[in-house]
């Protein structure tokens, strides 16, 4: 598309303010004079070409137009008889560099607001600016409008019109035929006329849809008086509020777009997500939230940047009473509709308006987001993401995970509810559903060579934090090694539980023998394991199995002390209690003396308690430690029984997932 700006008029009704320079150089703002505007709003549409008509004072507009050093190509053609005609032998002299494209028209004394260019430009074919609510003037251009379309235009017209001004986005069709008229009315010397005069007499040839700009800024400054109502417009709405919220830590051309046309809109605050926010709903961030908040502050146009500390953007509402919220049209039809209900209610209560522009699903962008994924696998990445994220959010959701595509159910499940999106934050690799997986009792009896088979498994296909079982530890000496091949993999934690000997699940509690070791052998663990991390990322939790054991809370506290003494990042504590009372008790006590280390949970009996209420009493993460592996089972045998009892398939078909949908789980590069 190329742009045509009218400029060869003398604006002698101006007086002094055109007695040295065109009357498209007169200023509307401190900062902006009407072509400045035209011509930034021009680049900022990506629109390069532009040919600008001139007469008096050519030269000073050429030398100001290279002045504004814009990604423009310009080209001027002289209208050598601007004093005795009008603009349509202006057309008549540049067309020979206005054919065979879209032409967007417009008259040099015209100031528009983005809002209305984005209307036109988003017409499907060719388009002119008229307004339902502006009264019909006396003197000016109206449109006469017919089914949609503008059929005439000029100032003699009243009946089934409305306000025009002439702002026109043609298509090259049209365009064309109206440059064909142009040409013959000029040719036979009718040069005194509208251009519009030739457009008239094409009639319904031409399909010019008639977009309706409302009370948006479009307006033609022909006098002083003109000068001071669109000043003074200007400045009302260059002072608006505008907010637009953004959680993304790669910043494209579909996000600058967007940023662009909010800042045309007012003075424009960014809210960045937080950490937080992000991950609650989708993948943890790549970058964290204040380097996100910098990059955001050095975007041109952007005067404020803030946190949004959740999706739902009411805190920001009342807080900085935007007049405009900005948001892609995506959003009224997925899971956040229901933030989106919530946003046009607050701004109602006050008289703001929500602005959706068109939402980019340009393939090169999920790309993008794609290579994101792939670096939040990497090992460095990964193993840092828990701590983080337990800091940030004060609570995680771990699930047990025994394959690639357990991995996989817990990377993408994700529950919509309210407006908000639930999801687990990090995978539980358990010896008991490895050993289990394995048809193989759980004493330790598969080696680890086999269970960082099932580690490398999960991190060839996820990205969530690893939390490790790593049931006793084995020998101090071993365990040394267990934990830099950890780290080195990726693992964000291992849990180590304070027994000895041949291992038996927690489960059978006092009803086997269980041998709890020493404070001081197991503190020896953690000092050595702690001194083997090559970074301060890894983090060691001391399992506490005082309550399996019966061995009463004072025990389990003394050893909790001990071992946050010898340098364990986290301290689990377990019961095989139906209700919560000695967990609770435990944290309460514990929390009275340390209130910074993380405590973590397995809720498998005491399976009543809510997230919410764990981290209200200090709980820092909860691990679903074996539900997925046990829900394959009662499926399985189900499914099994009804192909036995048929003597077929088919009655089992109900009981299963279609395969095809279980392999959209697997990304198609793996």
């Amino acid at each position: 598309m190329k742009a045509l700006i009218l400029n060869s008029g003398t604006g002698s009704r101006m007086g002094v303010l055109t007695s040295e320079h065109p009357k498209c150089m007169t200023e509307v703002s401190p900062t902006e004079t009407i072509l400045s505007r035209q011509l930034n709003m021009l680049a900022d549409a990506g629109i390069k070409d532009v040919v600008i008509t001139t007469g008096k004072f050519d030269n000073v507009l050429m030398d100001y137009c290279r002045a504004l050093d814009l990604p423009l190509n310009i080209s001027f053609v002289k209208n050598k008889d601007y004093d005795k005609t009008n603009y349509i032998y202006s057309i008549y002299c540049a067309r020979e560099q206005l054919t065979g494209e879209d032409i967007l028209l417009m008259h040099g004394d015209l100031v528009f607001g983005s809002e209305a260019l984005d209307l036109l430009l988003a017409c499907v074919g060719s388009g002119m600016t008229v307004s339902s609510t502006l009264p019909l003037p006396e003197k000016d251009f109206k449109a006469v409008i017919e089914d949609g379309f503008v059929r005439k235009v000029g100032i003699e017209f009243f009946d089934d019109a409305m306000a025009a001004q002439p702002l026109y986005k043609l298509a090259k069709e049209d365009w064309q035929a109206w440059l064909d008229e142009i040409s013959a009315f000029c040719e036979r010397g009718e040069t005194k006329v509208y251009a519009e005069n030739a457009l008239n007499q094409i009639g319904g040839g031409l399909k010019i849809k008639a977009v309706d700009v409302g009370d948006l800024l479009c307006a033609e400054i022909d006098n002083a008086e003109d000068l001071a109502a669109v000043s003074e417009k200007l400045k009302k709405l260059e002072n608006r509020s505008v907010y637009v919220c953004l959680s993304t830590d790669i910043l494209h051309g579909g996000h600058m777009r967007i940023l662009k046309r909010a800042a045309r809109l007012g003075k424009l605050t960014v809210g960045v997500m937080t950490d937080e926010a992000v991950a609650s709903y989708k993948r943890y961030p790549l970058v964290p939230y204040e380097e996100r908040a910098a990059l955001l502050a050095g975007v041109s146009g952007v005067c404020r940047v803030v946190p949004q500390n959740s999706l739902s953007y009411r805190e920001n509402i009342e807080k900085f009473k935007p007049d405009i919220v900005v948001h892609g049209d995506n959003w009224a039809h997925n899971f956040q509709k229901p933030v989106r209900e919530e946003v046009i209610s607050l701004l109602k209560e006050y008289g703001g308006e929500l602005r959706e522009f068109p939402y980019s699903d340009d393939p090169k962008y999920a790309h993008l987001d794609d290579r994101a994924r792939a670096e939040l696998s990497l090992p460095d990445m990964r193993r840092a993401r828990l701590k983080k994220m337990i800091a940030d959010k004060g609570l995680i959701t771990a699930m047990e995970a025994h394959s690639g595509l357990t991995g996989l159910l817990v990377e993408n499940t994700v529950v919509y509810e309210n407006g908000q999106a639930r999801q687990f934050d990090a995978m539980w690799v358990s010896s008991l559903c490895d050993s289990t997986e394995k048809g193989k009792p759980d004493i330790e009896l598969v080696d680890m060579t086999s269970r960082f088979r099932t580690i490398d498994d999960l991190m060839e296909v996820t990205t969530k934090p690893i939390i490790f079982d790593g049931d006793t530890g084995g020998l101090k000496e071993h365990f040394v090694y267990t934990v830099r091949t950890l780290e080195r993999m990726g693992v964000s934690m291992i849990i180590i539980e304070d027994k000895m000997g041949l291992k038996k699940n927690s489960l059978f509690g006092t009803e086997v023998r269980q041998t709890q070791d020493s404070i001081e052998n197991f503190s020896e663990k953690i000092r050595a394991g702690k001194a083997a991390q090559k970074t301060g990322d890894f983090m060691i939790c001391a399992r506490i199995e005082s309550l399996i054991l019966e061995q009463g809370l004072e025990d389990a506290l003394e050893r909790a002390f001990a071992f946050a003494e010898a340098g364990a990042d986290a301290i689990m504590i377990h019961s095989r209690k139906k209700e919560p009372d000695e967990i609770f008790a435990f944290v309460e006590a514990f929390r009275k003396k340390d209130d910074h280390t993380p405590i973590v949970v397995v809720p498998t009996s005491f399976n009543s308690v809510t997230e919410e209420e764990f981290k209200k009493r200090g709980v820092n993460v909860v691990i679903y430690a074996n539900q997925l592996l046990r829900a394959e089972f009662p499926a399985m045998v189900k499914t099994a029984e009804t192909i036995l009892k048929n003597h077929r398939a088919q009655e089992a078909d109900s009981l299963l997932m279609p395969f095809k949908e279980i392999i959209r789980l697997i990304p198609e590069d793996n």
